[in-house]
């Protein structure tokens, strides 16, 4: 199994390194797709060097700055891998969850996974304001989405390569996690959600969203789970895609998957 890890990147300099040190060290055959989104820090340097080091890791560049959500839609598009995983460039996030975030989809389970900073795993304590947000937007999402999840504005995120690449990706900030969540919805994909751990940074340690981005956020929930019909989230009719839990013909394929035969 390939996993391909998408990492969207804008003037990460101080963290962008050993972030990818983890992402190399996950235990996993791996292709790591480093997009810089015209950083003015120096971190496209960082990893030209790190990419001769390690031969997982492959440079995408932007000439201009587009936003995190354009980012992903480069590095998703160029996936070669069987799952996709999410990753921020900082180091909230341990790539040591990668386990927990693929084994529902390797095991035959979903064909997407959320990573939640909700449900137990272990994280910094911050801003209290700043997780009742969260907490609201994931009330809304789940409000129009009828998905029962706790942390819908998570990075982690994780999909089999087929799923991913089929849906229509519009936004080009911070608006990738209550689209891709809505336009999840209206696919047949299943679904599951893990723990994992999450370790915050601080806005003086860089961190770029804001309270402007939470009101976006709103916008984002209403457009695309409202002006957007199922037809128009998907690239091919989700009958044509391969491999989805609910597509599956038979006991014996899920068997197979899961290395578990049915008793039914």
């Amino acid at each position: 199994m390939l996993l391909t890890v998408v990492v969207p990147v804008f003037n990460e300099q101080r963290t962008l390194r050993e972030c990818l040190r983890r992402v190399v060290a996950a235990p996993f055959e791996k292709e790591i797709l480093v997009v810089d989104d015209a950083s003015t820090d120096g971190s496209s340097a960082i990893v030209q060097e790190l990419s001769r080091q390690y031969g997982e890791i492959r440079l995408l560049t932007h000439a201009v700055n587009q936003g995190k959500g354009a980012a992903l839609r480069t590095g998703i598009a160029g996936a070669a891998g069987d799952i996709v995983i999410i990753q921020d460039a900082d180091l909230e996030y341990d790539p040591a969850d990668y386990p927990a975030l693929v084994r529902p989809i390797e095991a035959g389970h979903a064909d997407v996974v959320f990573g939640s900073r909700f449900l137990g795993g272990e994280h910094r304590v911050l801003y209290f304001w700043h997780s009742l947000g969260n907490q609201f937007l994931t009330l809304l999402s789940n409000a129009f989405t009828n998905l029962n999840l706790t942390d819908m504005e998570t990075c982690y995120k994780a999909f089999r390569r087929s799923v991913i690449q089929n849906f229509v990706l519009e936004s080009d900030r911070f608006g990738f996690e209550p689209e891709v969540t809505a336009k999840v919805a209206k696919s047949p994909c299943v679904v599951y959600e893990v723990p994992i751990s999450y370790h915050g940074r601080t806005y003086a340690q860089g961190k770029k969203i804001t309270w402007r981005d939470g009101a976006a956020a709103l916008g984002h929930i209403l457009r695309y789970n409202l002006l957007r019909r199922e037809e128009q989230c998907c690239r091919a009719p989700w009958s044509q895609v391969r491999g989805l839990v609910e597509h599956r013909g038979s006991d014996t394929d899920v068997s197979q998957a899961t290395g578990v035969q049915s008793e039914i």
